[in-house]
């Protein structure tokens, strides 16, 4: 079974329409397809690379998905392609969260952090204000996390070391540092408390460091809490749907985890009867969780 449920459009800042990122998906051999677009931001969190019609466009983009579905339903050799968002967690606008999320049918929630404050943490030549302010930024990144895994308002938590694409050699000197891993513990542990699933994605494998999300020490941190991890792309190119998938199902074996878990109810598979045949177990609740074999 295969399945991304990451993935973008060029609604925000992808290079292909919903339709074409499905056409990669096929391709790609996958059984289960998610496109799962940025939330719209508040004007003051303001991203240089989306499209200025973003916002306005959401609306269109949910009625392109749900046409990809309804014509796509019943065709068992094609991926199903399915509904998701992936929220921007901003602590300060829990109202824009929670009335973006009631507005919309998603199928499940992908959690990330892309700010701290309104400090952009992957826009490059940002970071320079020192090494003092960049380790009380990490710090504040892995506090956030838990609160967002706390919230009840994600099903998954995203890319868990994303903060490092912009300072991956500083990133891994704060880690380093006594305490550091204790910090990134309470997110962990929050994910595994709530029931939160943690994202391993390929993305960082397209990245000049050539390291997946998240790195060894994260993963090790997962395994020893008991988190379920799922696989994903991140693609924002129809070229890269499903890329790197056996790279990071390779990963994830290597430290343990035999599951990919999916953020769905069997009622949003229920028509590849095969795929959910395939599914190991299912965990009901506000949270829900498929398990397939990794």
């Amino acid at each position: 079974m295969l399945a991304d449920l990451h993935t973008h459009t060029n609604t925000s800042h992808g290079h292909h329409s919903a339709a074409e990122m499905y056409e990669g998906a096929a391709a790609a051999g996958l059984d289960l397809f998610g496109l799962s677009e940025h939330s719209p931001l508040p004007e003051e969190y303001a991203c240089k690379l989306y499209v200025a019609a973003f916002p306005g466009n959401f609306r269109q983009f949910v009625q392109d998905v749900q046409a990809l579905r309804q014509r796509e339903l019943e065709r068992e050799d094609r991926p199903l392609p399915l509904l998701g968002v992936e929220l921007d967690w901003l602590p300060d606008y829990p109202r824009h969260m929670c009335r973006f999320l009631s507005c919309w049918p998603f199928s499940y929630v992908i959690g990330s952090l892309h700010y701290v404050g309104l400090f952009p943490v992957a826009r490059p030549n940002t970071w320079t204000d020192g090494r003092e302010a960049a380790y009380a930024r990490y710090r504040e990144y892995y506090e956030e996390m838990a609160r967002m895994a706390a919230s009840g308002l994600v099903n998954v938590a995203s890319h868990p070391d994303f903060i490092k694409r912009a300072s991956y050699d500083l990133f891994h000197a704060w880690l380093r540092e006594e305490g550091s891993l204790d910090v990134v513990a309470g997110a962990v542990q929050a994910m595994a408390d709530n029931g939160v699933i943690m994202e391993v994605s390929s993305a960082g494998l397209r990245q000049p460091f050539a390291e997946p999300y998240p790195c060894p020490a994260i993963m090790r941190l997962a395994a020893d809490f008991g988190v379920d991890v799922c696989l994903a792309s991140d693609a924002h190119d129809k070229a890269d749907v499903g890329a790197g998938l056996a790279d990071v199902a390779r990963y994830a074996r290597s430290f343990g985890f035999r599951f990919d878990t999916l953020p769905l109810r069997p009622d949003d598979i229920a028509t590849r009867p095969a795929v959910l045949a395939q599914a190991l177990d299912y965990l009901d609740g506000p949270l829900p969780r498929l398990r397939f074999s990794l």
